[in-house]
């Protein structure tokens, strides 16, 4: 066997820059090669280059393969390679050209390794030094791993930037020309618009110019976890890696995973002809599951709604659900209207102005606009082209100097997060002097549509549990709130901008009194004379026993409590006894110091800068005589 005619076939193969600065390069593998045929004796049938192209177990390399289809076809028997790594770097794929070798006589010689795999130790050799490839190939794939999650983390994302966003310094940083219609795309879908009514709407509006919105689009916008500020790499392989938080999110978390719960119920062909308040917000008391709705309409038209849970039975009214829920419902409505609807937005433009970064883009898109002209004159665009891309980048600066007029706008607003408590306090006292001219002035629950109490459930209500209690009846247990929507309003509460009602008791009477977190002392003497300019307002200071759970008022029966907070900063301290606390209150008979006290219901007053003191010395013998009285009953 030894003595028969070698015909050779010599493969080369490249597969990327750094080999060939290496001494790895095509023309060099050749010369080699030819050289060792000369000096063995070994007739040339072809050379077999592949470039390019990695030795991967699934790559696909034409050359390699034509040249095992010649040995097949006994036109050589001699395949002739460098080393075994341009062959093969996987000990499967050496195992298979081992056994193609010895099914067609063939033979395999290596110019920079010793492999002859005529001989079981030849073969081993072979096998051992295919192992030490793939192991090397392995370890370079880990590292670039490795450097690719280091630079995902980094904000270098290897993709091209998603409709919102671009790359700035390698980063994927948010572009405030586009991002704004990613958001409104999640607040659309949110509110329970499909895919295919919210591209028909970009279509309409011509949104950046362009009419071919698809629902696809939108899906996949709805879909890619980059608006979340997350990133997953290899998201069609078998082993995905997830990398949270590496860059600027569009939206919050807690809104893109209630839009992929939407999904089922935005589906293009979804309708229905009958609106339910708590459609999938109720929970059987018994096994837990979500109600379904169900109604029936009688002869004089009206509509009765019901929801059932068929396996246990249980079917509930939906008029004794709204009873209770009317409880609370008003609360979440004033939240929406005045904090959520008006200030937030308000106050949240003027801290996150975007200004310069609008003038920045606004030059960015001038440019862009100066280089299609220039590509139009010098003949690289027709004119069909010059109008669509003109159109495209016109529509873009419009939409940024709209942004920037807002921003001016903003610039000479004069609310901020202490106007939202002010505001509150007015109408709460509004609701104490005037009650009827407040019901007239305040959008309520009873006023609003049947399909805007769905919307404000939907928005703000996750699930709702029920209770058994007494003969076998049904009430509402825990309501439980979407943290997108109660995150605003929990962030100012406990940076003591907002407040929230609870239950206290007041001298033997259990109520409901509205409580704030702490804020400097200068801030309540601010907010306490700017509301004197409406209402002759009062301000006391009161003790709070940690441990008993204890507070204690002066003269309560004769005056309407507006708000109580702390005015210390209890979460910096060490041990907790007693809290001093801050108390606004009005007069029984206290009425607007304004001559039109319509003002009263439409407008804020202006902060003043004065501060708050204890203004006579029977305040503090008052205050001296709870504290001995506190004492006394503690001991």
């Amino acid at each position: 066997m030894n003595n028969e005619k070698k015909v050779a076939g010599l493969y080369i193969r490249v597969s990327t820059e750094d080999q060939a600065r290496e001494g790895f390069s095509l023309p060099e593998q050749e010369k080699r090669l030819r050289t060792l045929c000369e000096f063995k004796g070994y007739e040339i049938y072809k050379l077999y280059k592949d470039a390019g192209i990695s030795a991967k177990t699934g790559n696909t390399r034409p050359a390699f393969e034509e040249l095992l289809q010649d040995v097949r076809e006994k036109k050589c028997n001699t395949i002739v390679v460098l080393k075994l790594d341009r062959l093969t770097r996987s000990v499967y794929d050496m195992e298979f050209i081992m056994k193609f070798l010895e099914e067609n006589d063939a033979y395999l010689d290596c110019a920079n390794d010793d492999i002859n795999t005529t001989s079981a130790n030849g073969r081993m050799v072979a096998r051992l030094l295919t192992t030490v490839s793939q192991n090397e190939i392995e370890r370079t794939s880990e590292r670039t791993k490795f450097g690719m999650a280091g630079a995902i983390k980094e904000g270098h994302i290897p993709h091209k930037a998603p409709f919102g966003y671009k790359h700035e310094n390698k980063k994927l940083v948010p572009d405030e020309a586009t991002k704004d219609q990613v958001i409104r795309i999640f607040n659309l879908y949110y509110q329970g618009n499909s895919y295919q009514t919210i591209s028909n709407l970009y279509n309409k509006e011509k949104v950046f110019g362009k009419t071919n919105w698809c629902d696809g689009t939108i899906l996949k916008i709805i879909e890619n976890e980059i608006y979340k500020g997350d990133f997953i790499h290899g998201k069609r392989t078998k082993n995905p890696t997830y990398y949270p938080d590496v860059v600027e999110p569009l939206v919050s978390k807690e809104l893109w995973e209630e839009c992929q719960a939407q999904k089922k119920k935005n589906s293009r062909n979804y309708k229905r002809d009958k609106e339910y308040l708590f459609l999938q917000k109720l929970k059987c008391p018994k096994c837990g599951r979500i109600l379904g709705g169900n109604a029936t309409r009688k002869k004089n038209g009206n509509v009765y709604y019901y929801y059932q849970c068929h396996d246990c039975k249980v079917s509930i009214k939906e008029t004794d659900i709204e009873k209770e829920f009317d409880n609370f419902i008003n609360e979440i409505q004033e939240y929406d209207s005045i904090v959520n609807q008006t200030l937030l937005p308000m106050i949240k433009t003027k801290l996150d102005n975007p200004k310069d970064k609008l003038i920045k883009e606004l030059k960015e898109q001038n440019e862009k606009a100066q280089r299609i002209r220039k590509a139009y004159i010098n003949g690289s665009f027709t004119i069909e082209e010059y109008d669509t891309e003109k159109e495209i980048v016109d529509n873009t600066i419009k939409y940024i100097e709209s942004k920037i007029r807002d921003c001016d706008i903003c610039d000479n607003l004069k609310f901020t997060p202490e106007d939202i408590l002010i505001k509150r306090d007015i109408d709460y006292i509004n609701q104490i002097v005037y009650p009827e001219e407040y019901e007239e002035n305040t959008y309520m629950w009873k006023d609003y549509t049947r399909s805007e109490k769905c919307d404000l459930i939907m928005r703000y209500v996750d699930n709702v549990e029920l209770e058994y209690y007494g003969n076998n009846k049904i009430r509402l247990g825990e309501v439980f709130f979407r943290e997108s929507m109660c995150k605003p309003c929990n962030d100012l509460y406990d940076s003591g901008f907002l407040d929230k009602k609870d239950y206290a008791i007041l001298g033997n009477i259990e109520t409901k009194l509205r409580f704030s977190e702490y804020l400097p002392i200068e801030k309540v003497s601010e907010i306490v004379f700017t509301l004197r300019q409406f209402y002759n307002v009062g301000y006391f200071e009161a003790t709070y026993y940690y441990d008993d759970k204890v507070m204690f008022f002066n003269d309560y029966q004769n005056r309407n409590i507006v708000r109580i907070f702390p005015i210390e900063d209890y979460k910096k301290m060490d041990k907790i006894d007693r809290i001093q606390l801050g108390v606004i209150y009005i007069g029984n008979d206290e009425k607007c110091l304004l001559d039109n006290k319509k003002e009263v219901f439409t407008t804020i007053p202006e902060r003043t800068n004065c501060r708050v003191y204890e203004l006579d010395e029977r305040t503090k013998k008052k205050k001296l005589e709870s504290l001995e009285k506190a004492k006394q009953m503690r001991e």
